[in-house]
């Protein structure tokens, strides 16, 4: 599977996120060119805060596989500190996002704690498909502004 079909998939989710006034955030697991799992936030059905889409992709993949060796995440917006402890903590090997997130990105924008800080890294790549997931975004914010 390329990174930009990776990147539909989790788009497809986003999609979902913003049907339901959420966030429009998504996320994939993929192995060997398998969905493993995939997800969209929920942060507002939920009222957790915490349900961001990465964490719940994350935490389906790993009960499902007991590891995460071999699998890509594909979210369409860079993870923050949460997310990406939490994949770091998973070893998840490498990770791909869309829309860069400049105060909030802990993979390449604000600092990038994949890259080496702790005993564990991903191989970190940003920008795929990047305008589709940031008009999604976009969208969302403006419409929840009334712009």
């Amino acid at each position: 599977m390329t990174d930009e079909q990776g990147m539909r998939l989790a788009l497809t989710e986003a999609e979902k996120a913003l049907a339901e006034n959420e966030v429009p955030v998504g996320a994939v697991v993929v192995q060997n060119d398998r969905v493993i799992a995939k997800a969209h936030n929920l942060c507002v059905q939920s009222g957790e805060p915490w349900m961001h889409a990465e964490l719940i992709a994350l935490k389906s993949a790993y009960r499902a596989l007991g590891s995460l060796d071999g699998c890509t995440l594909y979210v369409t917006l860079e993870p923050c500190a949460m997310c990406a402890g939490t994949l770091l903590n998973l070893r998840l090997p490498r990770l791909v996002y869309g829309a860069f997130a400049p105060v909030t990105g802990c993979c390449g924008s604000k600092i990038d704690l994949t890259d080496r800080w702790f005993d564990a890294s991903a191989e970190t790549v940003g920008g795929v498909l990047e305008a589709d997931c940031s008009a999604l975004l976009r969208r969302f914010f403006s419409d929840l502004r009334g712009i």
